[in-house]
């Protein structure tokens, strides 16, 4: 049915507008100025509110080690409620190929676990384990199936892959107009890290960081990056820590790359002081990379400031603490490494960065919507607020005070590592393809998530 949301703040691309804003058949058909003429059977009163482009986390694990003791605790189904409710309307997944096994095999499996079940809309990266001539012509039928991204890993031993493997994967995206990401951690230092610090009878959480320090990130970033320019291939850092990766990106750029940044919340907000709490609660904390120093967090505000990072994403893998991360509970190394933050991302960026002066409202759509459309080949359908587009909407309430508890959350973990944190704004209203999903800041209808198939990578720093 015809919508006109009325009186708003319109965060577009170039900067904010009072107006209105009208849909019809879950499109943007008109905007900007007084668009009371057009006749609407629902008309949305937002003076005094923001309205913005619906969010997109380009990097979720949901549903991960299905079956196993450290099986994450949100499914598509909670993930994706979860993750509306903050103003989210896309995810996009990491499928990922066991090895031996093939990309379709993989793809059919996340297809399995989410369609139908997604409150919001949804798309996979796919994430490559095993590489041969056979995934190498598979990857022809992923960009057919609409899955226009791969990551591979540096690190992890049932994961990483040689540098050789790595570089063919770039120069077949490459070809396919596709990004790859890159998890960027030195796997051989990571496991003499971790066995050094065991046979040092260092077990508990506070091991963790010591055991991947700064440096076994930026060897990876700089070893990543090298092989994006042998390939001539855009790369993509997943979840950037340190000052130092972000050091080897700048010299990148400076060398003519194209060099994609993201970052999440956790990198921002936490430091590595969450390692030295009493008893197990440091477990909560346990993520790869793991939290950095205060010198890192400031540097990645910076680098936000200026326009260096691209993407503000959550990589949300959430274990309960009283469940898989037990496991860990005599040894470091067998703590499930991830954090919850699907939710609470969008509130946190627009506290800690719009509200506090640190990011424009541009600069703050850009990281949640436009900049992950254009890289993950969503836009223009995606990612922005013109007339064309899909009408994935969030009216966003800049009055709403609040304090962050995995009391009230919608993820369904049992804790927020950001527990206790006072949040400013929140998503009041959150419309996909048109209709109502999010009312009064309560999800009303959880049934509206579709599957998103991508285009190719429309990348915005080409030279």
């Amino acid at each position: 049915m015809p919508t006109l949301i009325q009186g708003g703040r319109l965060v577009l691309s170039d900067g904010p507008v009072v107006g209105d804003l009208y849909i019809d058949q879950g499109k943007i058909a008109a905007l900007g100025g007084d668009l009371s003429h057009l006749e609407a059977d629902r008309v949305i009163d937002a003076r005094g509110k923001l309205i913005f482009p619906g969010f997109i986390d380009a990097h979720t694990h949901f549903e991960m080690n299905a079956g196993l003791p450290n099986e994450t605790a949100d499914n598509f189904a909670t993930g994706t409620r979860a993750a509306l409710a903050g103003g989210t309307t896309v995810i996009v997944d990491f499928a990922t190929q066991d090895r031996g096994d093939t990309l379709a095999r993989a793809l059919d499996t996340w297809h399995s676990r989410a369609d139908g079940r997604c409150a919001c809309h949804y798309a996979f990266h796919m994430a490559i384990t095993e590489w041969n001539e056979s995934v190498r012509r598979e990857m022809a039928d992923m960009t057919a199936a609409g899955v226009t991204s791969y990551k591979v890993y540096l690190a992890y031993d049932a994961l990483r892959l040689g540098d050789r493997a790595v570089y063919e994967i770039l120069e077949e995206a490459k070809a396919q107009g596709a990004l790859v990401s890159a998890h960027c951690e030195n796997g051989d230092l990571v496991s003499a890290g971790v066995a050094r610090q065991k046979a040092l009878g260092h077990l508990t959480p506070a091991a963790h960081p010591v055991s991947r320090p700064a440096g076994v990130e930026g060897e990876a970033v700089e070893r990543f990056l090298t092989l994006g320019e042998e390939a001539g291939a855009p790369v993509y850092v997943v979840h950037l820590s340190t000052a130092r990766g972000l050091e080897a990106a700048r010299r990148a750029r400076q060398r003519g790359q194209e060099v994609y940044l993201e970052t999440c919340p956790q990198y921002l907000l936490l430091n590595e002081d969450k390692y030295q709490l009493p008893g197990f609660e440091s477990a909560k904390y346990v993520c790869s990379p793991p939290l950095r120093s205060q010198g890192d967090s400031a540097a990645l505000w910076q680098a936000l400031a200026a326009g260096e990072i691209d993407v503000m994403s959550t990589d949300h893998c959430s274990f309960d603490f009283d469940g898989p991360k037990q496991l860990g509970r005599e040894d470091f190394s067998a703590i499930p490494n991830g954090m919850p933050g699907v939710e609470t991302r969008p509130v946190l960026l627009y506290t800690y960065g719009v509200a506090a002066g640190r990011l424009t409202l541009t600069q703050f759509v850009h990281l949640l919507a436009e900049e992950p459309a254009k890289l993950f080949g969503m836009y223009p359908r995606k990612g922005v607020l013109a007339v064309g587009s899909d009408a994935d909407i969030v009216i966003w309430d800049p009055a709403w005070t609040g304090t962050i508890s995995a009391a009230t959350q919608l993820q369904n973990v049992d804790y927020s590592p950001f527990e206790g944190f006072p949040v400013a704004g929140r998503a009041d209203t959150v419309l996909l393809l048109g209709e109502t999903a999010v009312e009064g800041g309560r999800v009303v209808d959880s049934g509206l998530g579709r599957y998103v198939s991508r285009g190719p990578s429309l990348g915005t720093r080409r030279l």
